[in-house]
């Protein structure tokens, strides 16, 4: 089997119902659904099962969801004795990965992101900052145009590097807005987002600070395997590193695009499956590099058609 990585999902991929089906038809899946609601003591479940969508949405639900759902998907997908190589996660998906590695246990991650929820939620006043995606634009030009908006209007910053021609500024409103304008006026295609904070920005230290406070009182080990950080797009491995990673990463970008190309120049990935809901992941990484290979797991078809694949046979999802 070639080289494998296994890729897990942020905030954005939610949707109510997700991994339902797959704790209905496997036992490991709905287990981790229990130890969800065990460990937070209230019914997340039934959020992420049922809804409403405006409570899903809520940035303290998605998150957990969203690790529930990747890592009940996980628990299935390790009955088939396929290990990763390298893992990573994008934003909130970094704690999946963690997991995926033995650096963190589910039940002190799936704390610890619901609290990461609450303090990113809490940490700018409403209507004080914004987000815009940038599309078709350079990642250069665009870091140009952000630090020269940032001396007149506030900060502005690169927060998602998700791909080439795939940027999301985020800072303050006025500041969005300004370097929005610009990036028009240098044919950028500018899409303003809906969400509560500034996430990835410096406006997020708050956030950082009090998660640092929280991450000290859990145990992170040593990670079985390199975990690709956010922040870096390089590889971290012992529990030091990968704390201090963690508190930076809600301050600092998100590093996707460099973070897909580490895993396949400089650790030899040539496979990535992406676990958890939606296929946000796997649509990117076909705009980072054409030569890899993509597979999703979300659902049991996808599941089963991944598995088949990976064991070699003809089956692709």
């Amino acid at each position: 089997m070639k080289k494998l990585a296994f890729l897990f999902p942020g905030q954005g991929a939610q949707s109510v119902g997700m991994g339902k089906e797959m704790a209905e038809q496997y036992p490991q899946a709905a287990e981790v659904f229990k130890r969800a609601d065990a460990a937070l003591g209230f019914s997340l479940s039934d959020i992420i099962w049922n809804g409403p969508e405006d409570e899903l949405r809520l940035t303290y639900y998605t998150q957990p969801a969203i690790l529930t759902t990747s890592i009940a998907l996980l628990e299935v997908l390790k009955v088939e004795g396929i290990k990763p190589s390298a893992v990573a996660g994008h934003s909130l998906g970094e704690y999946s990965a963690l997991v995926s590695a033995g650096a963190m246990t589910f039940e002190d991650a799936v704390r610890v992101v619901h609290a990461r929820g609450k303090f990113m939620d809490e940490a700018v006043p409403a209507g004080l900052g914004a987000m815009s995606a940038v599309m078709g634009a350079d990642r250069e030009l665009i870091l140009k145009i952000c630090q020269e908006v940032s001396q007149s209007h506030g900060p502005v910053e690169l927060a998602n590097v998700n791909s080439p021609g795939q940027v999301v500024i985020s800072g303050k409103a006025e500041a969005v807005a300004e370097a929005g304008r610009v990036l028009k006026e240098n044919k950028g295609k500018v899409t303003p987002l809906v969400v509560s904070g500034p996430f990835h920005s410096s406006l997020m230290q708050p956030a950082a600070d009090q998660l640092a406070a929280v991450l000290q009182g859990i145990a992170i080990q040593d990670a079985q395997v390199p975990v690709i950080a956010n922040v870096t797009a390089k590889p971290v491995q012992t529990g030091a590193e990968i704390r201090d990673s963690l508190t930076r990463q809600v301050s600092s970008s998100v590093l996707w695009e460099d973070s897909i190309l580490t895993m396949k120049n400089d650790l030899g990935i040539e496979t990535f499956v992406e676990i958890g809901p939606g296929k946000v992941l796997f649509n990117l990484l076909k705009r980072i590099d054409k030569t890899v290979q993509g597979y999703l797991i979300n659902s049991p078809e996808t599941y089963a058609a991944t598995v088949a694949a990976l064991k070699g046979e003809t089956t692709t999802c």
